[in-house]
């Protein structure tokens, strides 16, 4: 979209001297540079002031424009204040360097002043520079034609992971090599058409299984290698094969990988620094010289910006400040994202940044997949505004996939796509798709979304509901008819009008398609994966000083042990203790490098998205984790050396002392190097402490000390040469053993050697000259060297643990049968909860009557009453430091409520509102801070012994065991959280009861498997949840945003499964963000945040 004026291009200087009435303050620092402390009206000013800082102005962008571009580009111009330039006594306006400018708080004032949360001025003013010299932007179209995704995926009977099933799968996968595979293979995409157009942004819908992520990460080049791909994918006419197109897009995937020690604003600092500047420091030097060459002068302001952003492999810059400030993350930038173990940032604002990971680079054409989880109606609304704003005015080529988008949102879009079971339904213009599904036969009702209705039109269960045809009877319409009429519709037809002219590829503007692989040179990109590592260990340091103190206390217990004064020296039995202490620090130093494993296994995803995504070369990643663990290596050998060296009694020449140090260190880095390795190959925590543990076992056993070289069986002996303790094993014996103290004659005629040291040397199967100590040392380098280039090759060329397959039946019969008993069991459902939500309401606005469900296991309804309640937390030391002088934070004021039987609540606002706080503090589960207020449980006062033993608590996280069956976790819960009494056959009639409840009966035998990497689905997880906190019995139950993360049809799913629960007579409270007005209409009352008069809910919302 182009700009909506084009100024004349004189105007600069109208713009120059309108602007030069701003007053910015540039003193001791930038930052105060831009800090208004003038409140005198500038038009109050004389005339001649006026004229004299502009006179000044000029002559400063005079002397600006004559310096060589490289000197131009790192300087601006920006003004000073009134009271800045009465205090220096000079003019009103002076160079800054953009360096310091980009990197520093001046640039997050000047980003203030620029923004003034209004995006889409902001971003003309930009545009408006960029068009007065005629500057074209680059822009990309992707075309897909004829595409077609399969994959082959193992059967049902064979997926679960029991023994039997995975030495069948073994051997079949090695029959499958020779001969027929036992592989289903399944069609994601079915030969599928599109254009995605610059200045149109594009919203993506379906249900779920639809293919939308498939799709998604086709376009963006970042599909599994595993799968078949067929069809062609073209952007600007060029085939993927001739560019990066990982760098040329940007696809923002669903799960949020973060280093969960980082902070907000370090984590979108380390993907700006990898994903570079792309062309805009080569576009800026061009706008310059055309601006120069037309005598145009630009808006000081601005042109600090434009060049502010074009600084390249700045730790900080403005264009980070930027994203926090769309995203709505300026309020948390400086908190620790957080994890399951570690608390951080919300789930939502955990979603925006990985939005905004991406949104840092450069790329032209974004893919973002499902962005608005977590994410309350009105800050989604917020971002895709402010993307909207993006593509209409910098020709951006956006495609978005929402689960739940609300009509707002939904209409800021200018195109559809509609996916479903593979095929596209309908991809077009907004403004037409109620017009084709009108002429198929399906109108949407007008108090429905859009979005839900699309999402739920080519559901066979959902469809009916729809038909508006009177005068013709309803017929199922499948999806593959629905994509076959879609062909005779005009916006179809235009479309492939369209694909069948070429693009011209000599349109293509040339930084459109990136060529080059990384966005920072291979150094630029070792010194800041360097300088995030080394953030992680400082963040991560109790690791490091646990594994030292536990050194420590290990050396002291070795001290007492292996004392010197009862360790005599000069005999050949003597030699025996000297031995088993050096064994003893040897294994020591080996198990301190086995923490390696797990500090690995941690970093690999969040790793192999940023390898995947071009971010950085892997072996930078691998390089800089070797060298920053040198120092540790060095810590803990010299802690362990120093402490037990002489203590123990070892050979007292300082040369000794040297060469046991450079052994053990040695040792120590083999250990790294080794478990490194182990780490990155295994991938996965189970397998590698198994796999490493057996591999430690077997470097123990062929080492020399359990087993002697000599009575090691021929066969075998490989093994003890193969041994990298072996060398270590004879690098510190040799060093000890061949000391002048020991070189005295040997008497034992056993044993051929001259002196008691070669003697021991001898008896143990180790080397017995000076020399095997040196080649002991360059074994353990070599085995050093070895290890690290097996790591470094592990992370370059392995990819991540297998991701998720459908899991295909035996037969179709098997299909249809559960098919069957779902849609049975969804219609007899939805049947009893229209009697509830749409039934006769009593005075109280309440059912008169609940729909009660066989319970085995008897609970007491409960009511839960909270007046006037206050939480305080103890004032961050952030916020002190910023000037506030409370000693205490309030996050919950004044209040007050009642949750009753029977009835469910709804708790609403905005993100950081207290929705989450207020939960927890009703639920007892706040350990810090100070409560105030009352908390009655049906009158009496509540007591957390035994509110925990009658409530539960769903969180918005869905934490399962991977490795067991949906079946096993529900049981798992039973047995541990019901009552002795009752007996096991009572437990398993409960377990199956709440599993026909929450609708997870068919899905029994179903592995729960990892987020987004295998096994079940979303919102099959959350309704596990829901089932291991039901299953307790509990009288009161808390949710924690239920559908979040759900499209509009899975979120009726646990909504229906939350209303059964409710129609028990249980008291269920839920946080809920984006309801739709039907999962809005299911609850009883509504509770807002920040407290609102408690609404009721009728038919049409008409109280609300």
């Amino acid at each position: 979209m182009m700009p909506e004026s084009h100024p004349h291009p004189h105007a600069g200087a109208v713009l120059a001297s309108t602007s030069s009435r701003r007053s910015l303050s540039l003193g001791s620092s930038i930052s105060q540079s831009f800090r208004q402390m003038d409140t005198e009206d500038p038009f109050a000013r004389s005339q001649s002031e006026h004229e004299h800082r502009d006179d000044e102005e000029n002559l400063r962008w005079a002397a600006l424009e004559k310096l060589p571009t490289y000197d131009r580009m790192r300087q601006g111009i920006l003004r000073r204040a009134l009271d800045q330039q009465q205090e220096s006594g000079g003019g009103g306006v002076e160079i800054v360097d953009i360096h310091k400018l980009a990197a520093g708080d001046g640039g997050r004032a000047l980003l203030e002043r620029l923004f003034q949360d209004d995006s889409e001025r902001f971003l003309r003013r930009l545009r408006d520079r960029i068009d007065m010299v005629g500057i074209e932007l680059p822009t990309v179209e992707v075309r897909y034609e004829q595409l077609t995704v399969e994959a082959d995926v193992i059967t049902a009977g064979r997926a679960l992971p029991t023994l039997w099933n995975a030495a069948t799968n073994f051997l079949q996968g090695l029959i499958g090599r020779f001969g027929s595979s036992n592989k289903r293979n399944i069609t994601i995409l079915k030969n599928v058409n599109g254009i995605l157009k610059p200045s149109r942004m594009t919203l993506l819908l379906g249900p779920p299984s639809s293919g939308k992520s498939t799709l998604m990460r086709a376009l963006a080049g970042k599909l599994d290698k595993n799968l078949k791909v067929s069809g062609s994918i073209t952007y600007c006419g060029h085939p993927i094969s001739e560019f990066y197109p990982e760098r040329t897009s940007a696809y923002v995937g669903q799960y949020d990988l973060h280093n969960a020690e980082m902070t907000v604003r370090e984590t979108l600092d380390f993907s700006r620094r990898c994903l570079g500047i792309g062309a805009r420091y080569e576009m800026i030097t061009e706008l310059a010289r055309r601006e120069r060459d037309a005598g145009i002068k630009p808006d000081p302001e601005i042109d600090a910006f434009m060049k502010a952003t074009a600084v390249q492999g700045q730790e900080t810059n403005i264009i980070t400040d930027l994203t926090l400030k769309v995203l709505g993350l300026d309020i948390c930038a400086d908190v620790i994202i957080g994890d399951e173990m570690i608390r951080g940032i919300s789930g939502g604002q955990k979603k925006r940044v990985t939005t905004g990971e991406m949104l840092t680079g450069p790329a032209t054409a974004l893919f973002m997949d499902e962005i608005s989880t977590g994410l309350d109606s009105s800050s989604t609304f917020q971002i895709v505004k402010f993307m909207r704003h993006l593509v209409h005015v910098m020709n951006e080529t956006v495609m978005i996939s929402l689960l739940q988008p609300p009509p707002e949102t939904y209409n800021l879009f200018d195109d559809i796509i509609l996916l479903s079971e593979g095929y596209i339904v309908y991809h077009g213009p907004r403004e037409n798709i109620l017009e084709f599904f009108e002429s198929v036969g399906f109108r949407c009702p007008d108090r429905k979304g859009v979005a839900d209705f699309l999402q739920e039109v080519t559901s066979k269960k959902d469809q009916q509901q729809y038909w508006y045809l009177d005068q013709e009877q309803y017929h199922y319409v499948s999806v593959p008819d629905f994509a076959e009429r879609f062909k005779s519709f005009h916006a179809c037809q235009q479309m492939q009008k369209e694909l069948q002219i070429p693009f011209e590829k000599s349109k293509t503007h040339p930084a459109a398609l990136t060529t080059k692989k990384y966005g920072l040179s291979s150094w630029e990109s070792l010194k800041a994966v360097m300088s995030r590592e080394q953030l992680l260990m400082k963040r991560n340091s109790f690791i490091y000083i646990f594994k030292v103190t536990v050194l420590i206390i290990l050396a002291f217990v070795s001290m007492t042990v292996f004392l010197r004064t009862k360790m005599p020296h000069g005999q050949i039995a003597d030699g025996t203790k000297f031995f088993g202490a050096l064994t003893f620090g040897l294994i020591t130093i080996m198990f301190n490098g086995f923490a390696e494993l797990q500090l690995t296994i941690k970093k690999l995803p969040v790793f192999y998205k940023h390898r995947d995504f071009l971010f950085f070369p892997a072996w930078t990643f691998g390089v800089a984790n070797i060298l920053l663990k040198v120092p540790i290596s060095l810590v803990e050998s010299v802690v362990w050396v120093v402490l037990t060296y002489y203590v123990m009694g070892f050979a007292p020449a300082a040369g000794r002392f040297f060469r046991q140090f450079i052994a053990f260190f040695a040792t120590h880095q083999m250990a790294m190097a080794l478990f490194r390795f182990l780490g990155a190959v295994l991938k996965t925590m189970v397998v590698a402490n198994t796999f490493g543990m057996f591999v430690l076992l077997i470097i123990f056993i062929f080492g020399g000390f359990v087993i002697r070289r000599n009575d090691i069986k021929p066969w075998w002996i490989w093994g003890y040469w193969a041994s990298p303790m072996m060398y270590s094993q004879n690098a510190i014996s040799i060093n000890e053993f061949l000391a002048s103290r020991w070189a005295i004659p040997n008497n034992d005629t056993t044993i051929d050697a001259p002196t008691v040291g070669k003697a021991i040397l001898k008896s143990k199967g180790l080397f017995t000259e000076e020399w095997g100590f040196w080649l002991s040392i360059g074994a353990l380098i070599g085995f050093i060297i070895l290890f690290n280039s097996l790591y470094l090759w592990a992370l370059t060329y392995l990819s991540p643990s297998s991701g998720s397959n459908a899991l295909v039946s035996e037969g179709e019969d098997d299909v249809n049968e559960i098919a069957l008993k779902e849609r049975s069991r969804d219609a007899r459902s939805e049947d009893e909860i229209s009697q509830v939500v749409y039934g006769d309401l009593g005075t109280n606005g309440a059912t008169n009557t609940l729909v009660q469900s066989r319970v085995t296991l008897p609970f007491q309804p409960l009511s839960l009453c909270f007046n006037h309640v206050n939480y305080y937390v103890d004032m961050p030391a952030e916020m002190k430091e910023q000037g506030f002088t409370e000693s205490r934070l309030q996050l919950l004021s004044d209040i007050s409520g009642a949750f009753r039987p029977g009835v469910l609540t709804a708790l609403v606002g905005v993100s950081g509102a207290g929705k989450t706080t207020l939960m927890d503090v009703l639920a007892g589960r706040k350990t810090s801070g100070a409560i105030e207020g009352d908390i009655t449980l049906s009158g009496y006062p509540k007591k957390q012994e035994t509110f925990a033993r009658i409530s539960g608590y769903c969180e918005q996280t869905d934490i399962h065991s991977p490795n067991v069956t949906v079946f096993e976790s529900i049981t798992y819960s039973a047995w541990l959280r019901l009552s002795s009494d009752i007996d096991d056959g009572t437990k398993k009639m409960f377990v199956e009861e709440v599993m026909a409840l929450v609708e997870l009966d068919v899905l029994c035998d179903a592995l729960v498997g990892l987020p987004g990497v295998s096994g079940l689905s979303t919102e099959q997880r959350k309704r596990l949840t829901i089932a291991v906190e039901l299953v307790a019995n509990p009288s009161i139950i808390f949710m924690d945003e239920p559908t979040s993360g759900l499209d509009a049809r899975a979120a009726a799913i646990v909504m229906r499964t939350v209303r059964n629960t409710v129609n028990t007579g249980r008291t269920v409270v839920c946080t809920i963000h984006q309801p739709s007005i039907d999962i809005f209409e299911s609850f009883d009352e509504v509770r807002s945040l920040p407290p609102l008069p408690l609404s009721k809910l009728c038919a049409h919302l008409e109280t609300i």
